[in-house]
């Protein structure tokens, strides 16, 4: 933990997991400002000496460095140059982001975004919702994890990047969008949604309304791991817990968010075991372990489902693999791959994929996810009824553990 701390703060390190990414390593912004030809070239040589598959996905990557040359004349040529380049790498991961998208992307780290307030990504070729934040639009909409985006605006998603999609969804607060879902076992229905301004939350110990949760048990939302305040509000959470002879900590459709909040919050809740590691291109293996700063000890159950995304992978894969946890729901979304951040002088930023990440058993969740314990499903007949199978699970099987302590 020591040698990934001082790593953070050499490089003025800012790590997310955020939408499907896992952010790591913001280089300091040059003071320098570049022609279209040198943002171009600097993109190039990042992806050479970083990328994590040093094949660059089986490829001659020299025959890309002067490619267009003779084309870049402004830098929107640069960026489509790059978008180009970028995409041969076949990394959904790695991306180019304009400086108007880099900004963007930078407020939502500030804990407000204007959008209807889901995180999305491409998976097979399909347009997915990873997850609604908690009290937006999208999500009082009903829509859920791993609907399918079928068209946006009455245009199809076949093909489209999950950049495309997002300047599509997002826009002014007020206007509207209007997206046509598809959800398994049910028919393609049209959501017309009005877009606002949406305030991140991260912690709430708020149960659903028709949850039965014990007076014994307390319970925790975890929403996202973005909020710089996150780790601090989970971490009042406790607290205010410390009389409850166990906690349910609620993941699902948790996108990810800071990284450090992800070993804050796990620390919070092991010993001095391992929490993650990564390896990078080279193979070189670094180990993340918490410190000894337990302050909850009780009886964890830990809810996970499709939209359990990167950070959430993190903390969930850290204690169930240190059998801290029991977990509960369906399998996690599957984000194992870690991105670093490097912003360039005229504003744009790329995210490259530099490492992956093992759970502490070594285990590679990467489009895999992480398996819960319980498996535990929600059908169409459970959201129409408000019925919540899956916390009512965790709350029984917890009173079951607690009652022979």
């Amino acid at each position: 933990m020591k040698q990934l701390f001082k790593f953070i703060f050499k490089k003025t390190f800012l790590c997310l997991l955020f939408l499907t990414f896992v952010w790591g390593g913001c280089l300091t912004n040059p003071i320098f400002a570049s022609t279209p030809a040198e943002t171009y070239d600097r993109v190039w040589k990042l992806i050479d000496m970083k990328f994590v598959d040093k094949t660059n996905n089986n490829q001659d990557w020299e025959r890309w460095r002067h490619k267009y040359d003779a084309h870049l004349k402004t830098d929107k040529d640069a960026y489509i140059a790059i978008d180009t380049m970028v995409s041969s790498l076949n990394d959904v991961y790695t991306k180019f982001l304009n400086p108007e998208e880099f900004q963007e992307e930078t407020a939502s780290i500030q804990g407000s975004l204007k959008g209807i307030g889901v995180q999305i990504g491409v998976r097979e070729g399909r347009l997915l919702i990873i997850a609604p934040l908690e009290d937006t639009p999208g999500e009082r909409a009903g829509l859920l994890a791993e609907d399918e985006i079928l068209e946006i605006d009455g245009k199809s998603t076949k093909g489209i990047t999950v950049d495309v999609a997002a300047d599509k969804i997002r826009g002014p607060e007020g206007t509207q969008v209007t997206l046509l879902i598809k959800r398994k076992g049910s028919e393609p229905k049209l959501y017309t949604i009005t877009r606002a301004n949406i305030e991140i939350k991260s912690v709430s110990t708020k149960a659903p309304k028709y949850a039965k949760i014990s007076d014994e048990i307390g319970y925790i939302r975890l929403s996202s791991f973005i909020s710089r305040n996150a780790a601090s509000e989970f971490k009042n959470a406790l607290f205010d817990y410390s009389d409850k002879k166990g906690i349910i900590i609620d993941l699902r459709s948790n996108p990810g968010g800071l990284l450090t909040n992800a070993t804050f919050i796990a620390e919070m809740l092991l010993g001095k075991e391992v929490i993650v590691s990564t390896v990078d291109r080279d193979g070189y293996k670094e180990t993340v372990r918490a410190r000894g700063n337990q302050i909850f000890t009780k009886p964890i159950f830990v809810l996970i489902d499709g939209g359990s995304a990167s950070a959430s992978e993190i903390l969930s894969g850290a204690l169930k693999d240190n059998n801290r946890a029991t977990i509960v729901g369906k399998k996690s979304f599957g984000k194992g791959l870690v991105q670093e951040i490097n912003k360039l002088p005229d504003g744009s930023a790329m995210h490259i994929t530099i490492q992956k990440y093992l759970t502490p058993a070594g285990t590679d969740i990467n489009k895999k996810g992480i398996e819960p314990d319980i498996t535990v499903e929600i059908t169409k007949e459970d959201v129409e009824n408000n019925r919540d199978p899956q916390l009512q699970r965790a709350n029984d099987e917890l009173l079951k553990q607690i009652s022979k302590m």
